[in-house]
């Protein structure tokens, strides 16, 4: 069950959260919540890539605290940065999210 529900918090959630507050752009915001998942590259920097049992948060450098407070920052500045800040920071929760579970 952990899988679906990390998944649809990581593609279907940010649809309907771009459909409902941002009707207007919601192609081109869903967009950008969905390049918001490029910050998973830093997956590509351990041994192994890919382990189920260790906690993205705080582990890789886009998923670190300070990344996590820049995000933070990019919510208080303008569209774009601001839909940019609020789909990473969406990232984080649904991948902290993932950590509680697992534990």
């Amino acid at each position: 069950m952990q899988p679906i529900i990390h998944y649809f918090l990581h593609l279907i959630a940010p649809f309907f959260i771009a459909y409902f507050f941002y009707r207007h752009s919601w192609i081109k915001v869903y967009l950008i919540f969905l390049a918001t998942m490029l910050v998973d590259l830093d997956h590509l920097l351990t041994t192994p890539i890919f382990d189920p049992n260790r906690c993205s948060i705080n582990f890789h450098p886009f998923h670190s605290y300070y990344a996590i407070g820049f995000y933070m920052v990019l919510v208080l500045l303008k569209n774009p940065y601001r839909i940019f800040g609020l789909g990473l920071l969406f990232h984080m929760a649904t991948d902290a999210l993932d950590c509680w579970l697992s534990s």
